[in-house]
């Protein structure tokens, strides 16, 4: 078996039945059993001295495979922008699948970072826990081509000399971190899926429901925040009582000098 560092070696357990460039998933811990891990000679970190964490270890991670967990409950994290280069010899249609789970922080805000591919942004703000939660896997789906010296990702174009960069940026919320990644040869439809979650499940119906009822309620909103013009005219016609107050006048004027010839008798 190739020597490299652990740190780089590939998890045949991820995806035992699924055709990848890379044979396998590059495992970023360095907490696995050896006997089940395969090398691959030729990736390399090519930024940064990342750091290896298994705070996660004490934590069972939702929406994963009880073999995928140690993917999810380990990581590499850097204080600076990180990253790993991995040769691709053949052109083709890839797919890089990202790994993350929150297993530190318990609200938003607390970390987020970018993710660069050979120089494109291919993953902004990635705030982990405000997608899906604590302790909950988390992937990163990025298809990708490499056809006639030139990367296809995300309608931009760039050229390739044989190796994919890929960078966790660091970013104004503490560091970028990656629990495990892999590159499989072929489109997003053979991406093994996670398994679903209840909650974020509720959480897109929401997104739906919300998103239909603006249509229709554009027009109730519309009159809500109507900003009038200017305070109401008083209609002048709206108090005219002139009609009730004639026969009091008459009244009036007739007491008057009834009331006069009663004293003078």
């Amino acid at each position: 078996m190739a020597s490299v560092s652990t740190e780089l070696c590939l998890d045949q357990l991820l995806l035992p039945e699924v055709p990848v460039a890379l044979e396998a998933c590059i495992s970023l811990h360095s907490y696995s059993n050896p006997d089940t891990i395969k090398c691959q000679v030729g990736v390399r970190s090519f930024e940064g001295c990342s750091r290896a964490s298994d705070y996660g270890m004490k934590l069972p991670i939702l929406r994963s495979n009880a073999e995928d967990q140690i993917l999810y409950q380990t990581e590499r994290y850097n204080e600076e922008t990180f990253g790993y280069e991995v040769p691709i010899k053949e052109e083709g249609d890839y797919v890089l699948v990202l790994k993350f789970a929150e297993v530190y922080f318990a609200q938003s805000q607390q970390k987020v970072f970018d993710v660069r591919l050979n120089g494109h942004v291919v993953v902004k703000d990635l705030d982990i826990f405000d997608r899906v939660g604590h302790s909950t896997a988390h992937d990163e789906i990025i298809p990708m081509s490499i056809k006639k010296g030139k990367l296809s990702v995300q309608g931009e174009v760039s050229t390739f000399t044989g190796k994919l960069h890929i960078e966790f940026v660091k970013g104004y919320y503490d560091n970028p971190k990656i629990c495990a990644l892999y590159i499989l040869q072929g489109t997003v439809e053979d991406v093994p899926k996670l398994q679903p979650h209840p909650g974020l499940e509720k959480k897109e119906e929401d997104d739906d429901e919300d998103e239909y009822d603006d249509g229709s309620s554009v027009k109730k909103q519309a009159n809500k925040n109507r900003v009038q013009s200017g305070p109401r005219t008083p209609n002048p016609y709206a108090s005219d009582n002139s009609s009730l107050m004639f026969p009091i006048l008459v009244a009036f004027g007739v007491f008057i000098p009834t009331l006069f010839c009663l004293c003078r008798l």
